[in-house]
């Protein structure tokens, strides 16, 4: 047998000592963030990552189970309000009170998303009409959407949810949603049970077409219940997410810099000071 033969079947049968072959190599992480067509993120009320239980919320996990699932992820502050404004602009902007309204002019996702030639939009369930900018109407509250806070960002994208896509239509979706439920179904007066039951309903048909769309995901809550420390549910769902429960910690900056990181954007703020995440992405 030549050298060259020798060293071949040699190579082989150290690959298949390690559990590899040539034409299988293990699934590897990426490096950076991918670039989705679209990504959705939908925020939650006042709950620890501890209530979000199979008997209480089973949608919620099984959702989890088809995605990335944070362990070890926290929100920012309390109450809910600058959460909100974190997530969005990398700043709580000296918030620490759910008082209404507040208004600045400094940069924030939606605006960078603009002005980088991409699209932003807000869905906010019971607001009464598009461009809305009271405090609260029924069971809405605009402590809960940040996006009308920041003078920069256009009443057109500040939407009410009644003008989220439906099923069959996502690909109608702006670069980067954010959907509001109302205070009834986020959790915040409502049942655990009535939250999970509103997302399976409104966005379980997103998180499966997501997935063979090129889109994302992202379900995550404003803060817990004050006694865990702020420890709270986060979970990635979509096309490329290597399935699995992932313990790095992870803040609302560190959501923020990864939907900053997937468009080529600055990171803002905190976000700033934290790294995207990456090892998710196949």
């Amino acid at each position: 047998m030549s050298v060259r033969r020798v060293s071949v079947a040699l190579a082989t049968l150290a690959l298949i000592g390690a559990g590899l072959t040539a034409a299988a190599p293990t699934a590897q992480a990426a490096t950076s963030v991918p670039r989705f067509d679209h990504i959705v993120l939908v925020m939650f009320e006042n709950k620890a990552s501890s209530q979000i239980t199979a008997s209480s919320a089973p949608y919620f996990k099984s959702l989890a189970s088809q995605g990335a699932s944070f362990s070890q992820s926290y929100a920012i502050t309390h109450p809910s309000q600058p959460n909100y404004i974190a997530l969005f602009s990398g700043s709580t902007q000296g918030v620490t009170n759910d008082d209404c309204p507040k208004t600045f002019s400094g940069n924030n996702l939606g605006a960078q998303l603009i002005a980088a030639g991409l699209s932003f939009r807000g869905y906010s369930e019971s607001m009464p009409s598009n461009g809305y900018t009271g405090c609260s109407s029924g069971t809405y509250r605009r402590k809960h959407n940040s996006w009308v806070d920041f003078s920069n960002v256009p009443a057109a994208s500040n939407l009410t949810y009644a003008g989220f896509p439906s099923s069959g239509n996502y690909a109608s979706l702006p670069t980067v949603a954010f959907v509001t439920p109302n205070m009834c179904n986020d959790m915040h007066d409502c049942s655990i049970g009535t939250g999970n039951s509103w997302l399976q309903a409104n966005l379980d048909a997103y998180a499966q077409w997501a997935k063979t769309h090129n889109s994302l995901l992202i379900v995550n809550f404003d803060e817990d219940n004050s006694l865990s420390l702020n420890h709270i549910y986060t979970t990635f769902v979509g096309a490329g997410v290597r399935t699995g429960t992932y313990s790095e910690k992870i803040t609302h900056y560190t959501v923020l810099r990864t939907i900053e990181s997937a468009y080529g954007l600055s990171a803002l703020g905190g976000a700033a000071s934290v790294s995207p995440i990456t090892d998710v992405w196949s």
